[in-house]
């Protein structure tokens, strides 16, 4: 059974936490480390290709945060009750939320969607998943993300951490494919102020031009509260659904998304968003809980490539994506911004 330490502050945190630890591989898990800036405190699992937290090869493995809290709220944890490898992104089996080992991570996790060099890669061959590392290529068929392969090479990792803030940095390069880069992560919460930012840089080491675009997840589980009417979700432009959605389950209202029910079972409410600009200004979400009187708003300071919503009744995701195209010798940096409000 994994060990609990110390940091992890309070006792209904500690529950939950052990309960998704001990469906994990089996394998320990090194403690989070903690930032606090004297308002908000955070957890954050640190990449470990032995202990840990997150090994898979879906999600960039530098910042998953275990749990954010302020005010007496917490923001984040896990939104699955049980870890099984064999599960294919996730399932809902009786009373559980099970979880593959691709999907199981937790907060304002981050992914690369598109991989490096895949497509040109023969089976047998390498190609590149940004915050990940060299992977192999099994077989023909497409890339799946929520298919487990086998990591050739996880680049050199560095970490420096301050009472206030951490930073990782990643440096890949594959020689079979060409692709290389310099991955730069900083999670810092700024000073006197409820409010978290997270910067990247990605710079091109390699010999080919980085195509690829980047979303965070924000699996948000605010203090557990289910999935329903006492969440709204606001942005700033008028939303336009690109698909058809489950009416049932929720509305569009303007620029404002309203749940008209508890999401149960396997229940999911899901929309693919449209309305916004081309400028950075619509990339701007907030998510508000009534009974809570708590919310989060994310905004950040490149133009959204695509918006979804991905929701089920332990977590509300809103997901930004961004565009990143970064030529041979250059740089690209992107920036969230995540605020937290209170009320008694």
């Amino acid at each position: 059974m994994v060990r609990l330490t110390a940091v992890l502050i309070s006792l209904c945190a500690i529950i939950p936490f052990a309960a998704a630890f001990a469906q994990n591989s089996g394998m320990s898990q090194a403690p989070p480390k903690s930032i606090d800036n004297g308002i908000v405190h955070a957890e954050i699992y640190l990449p470990d290709a032995t202990n840990g937290f997150y090994r898979g090869t879906r999600f960039d493995w530098a910042g998953v945060i275990s749990q954010l809290k302020y005010a007496g709220h917490n923001f984040y944890g896990p939104w699955f009750d049980r870890f099984d490898p064999s599960v294919h992104d996730y399932v809902v089996q009786g009373s559980d939320i099970v979880v593959g080992r691709e999907s199981g991570s937790m907060g304002p996790t981050e992914e690369f969607d598109i991989p490096l060099g895949y497509d040109d890669a023969p089976a047998g061959g390498t190609f590149v998943k940004v915050g990940v590392g060299v992977l192999r290529k099994p077989d023909t068929a497409r890339y799946d993300p929520y298919r487990s392969y086998d990591i050739v090479d996880g680049g050199e990792r560095t970490i420096k951490s301050r009472p206030t803030s951490v930073t990782f940095e990643q440096r890949v390069f594959d020689k079979s494919s060409g692709y290389g880069y310099i991955y730069r992560k900083t999670i810092q919460l700024v000073a006197g102020r409820p409010q978290m930012l997270i910067e990247h840089s990605l710079k091109n080491i390699g010999t080919r031009t980085i195509e690829t675009s980047v979303y965070d997840h924000n699996f948000l589980v605010l203090d557990d509260q289910p999935t329903g009417p006492d969440f709204t979700i606001r942005v700033p432009f008028t939303i336009k659904a690109e698909k058809p959605f489950n009416s049932e389950f929720g509305s569009i209202d303007g620029n404002t998304i309203k749940y008209k029910k508890v999401l149960t079972g396997k229940e999911r409410f899901s929309v693919d968003i449209g309305g916004y600009s081309d400028t950075p200004a619509d990339n701007d979400i907030t998510i508000e809980n009534a009974k809570e009187k708590a919310s989060v708003r994310v905004t950040g300071d490149r133009p959204l490539a695509s918006l979804a919503l991905f929701s089920i009744r332990s977590t509300i995701a809103m997901e930004p994506f961004v565009r990143v195209s970064v030529a041979q010798g250059e740089e690209f940096t992107w920036r969230y911004s995540y605020t937290y409000n209170a009320t008694q």
